[in-house]
């Protein structure tokens, strides 16, 4: 039987500026054999669709700092992003670094190995929500970038629902929870907010689960919209429009932070393929990175858990061959 993405929206303890009630209704996202259906709808086919691997698929051993030669102008591109937006994305919120022995972290703790040294990386993060925040967005849009990256600098675990051109399962959804398709929604199931505008989620979501303070580069206006854009220049039009795949019964997990552009390329065919998803941030002083650490003996991003397959596996071009080969109609 087909698993559910289910959405309980909670009505909003009181009326806020910019902000929504949330009706007390709830959907499900079945997957079937035929296009996907749409969330809004209480009508499913009967005949579900198998999700299993690729046949004799092996997920590849990961190899640190490497390219694979046919994906080096993806990297690239991917990596304009840093320059524009000067780091914004990859430090997670109060990051601090230090330079330590090697005996003073443990072996099975992680931590950067340089010359001899390790690196000790800190953060000071606000209150964790018990549930993850949800966001309707896609990859091409600038707005959507600017929330992305605050969700990488807080260190949330955010659900992503993309909302491709032509998607037809999420953006129809947006449209019948605010009232119109406009990009990024945010809905928070722990409190019962809702709302449309990337600057007013930020604040939000500053004011909620971090120190209320909005970083300096999300802070500056147009000029942040405009960087975010050039930001994009490297991989314009990718993430945008949908291709036609099968819905998952359950949402994909993806270790992953804003400003790496090998997590990128990864999120930007899961936004195309319209494939709900969990980021698990962990940017540059997450504690997540230790847990990662723990559950993988390694640590490196992006790492691909589905839940569908039970595949588990790193590095970014065969993540996306992996999605192609398993979700694409």
């Amino acid at each position: 039987m087909a698993g559910l993405v289910n959405i309980s929206q909670p009505p909003l303890f009181r009326s806020l500026p910019g902000r929504r009630k949330i009706p007390h209704t709830s959907f499900s996202v079945k997957a079937t054999s035929e296009t996907p259906v749409n969330p809004s709808s209480s009508t499913t086919t009967t005949k579900q669709v198998p999700f299993a691997a690729p046949p004799n698929f092996k997920p590849p051993e990961p190899k640190r700092f490497s390219v694979r030669p046919d994906k080096i102008f993806d990297i690239l591109g991917a990596s304009l992003s840093l320059v524009f937006r000067l780091g914004t994305g990859v430090f997670a919120s109060g990051y601090s670094a230090s330079f330590v022995g090697k005996d003073e972290i443990p072996p099975d703790q992680y931590a950067l190995d340089i010359a001899g040294f390790k690196v000790k990386e800190t953060s000071k993060l606000g209150p964790r929500p018990e549930k993850p925040v949800e966001i309707y967005e896609f990859e091409s849009c600038p707005f959507c970038r600017k929330v992305r990256e605050i969700v990488s600098v807080l260190d949330l675990d955010v659900l992503y629902y993309p909302c491709p051109r032509n998607g037809p399962n999420f953006r129809t959804k947006v449209a019948q929870m605010g009232g119109k398709q406009q990009f990024p929604y945010m809905v928070d199931p722990n409190t019962g907010v809702s709302m449309y505008e990337s600057d007013e989620i930020i604040k939000y979501l500053v004011g909620k689960y971090g120190d209320g303070s909005v970083p300096f580069m999300l802070s500056l206006g147009l000029l942040t919209t405009l960087t975010e854009g050039f930001a994009m220049i490297g991989r314009m039009g990718k993430g945008s429009s949908y291709t036609p795949s099968k819905l998952p019964p359950k949402p994909l997990e993806v270790w992953a932070y804003e400003g790496s552009p090998f997590c990128k390329v990864v999120r930007e065919v899961l936004v195309e393929f319209e494939l709900p998803h969990i980021i698990r941030s962990c940017a540059r002083g997450s504690p997540k990175r230790q847990i990662l650490y723990q559950k993988a003996n390694h640590f490196q991003v992006p790492y691909l858990e589905d839940p569908n397959t039970g595949i588990q596996m790193f590095e970014s071009a065969e993540i996306v061959e992996y999605l192609r080969a398993t979700y694409v109609q």
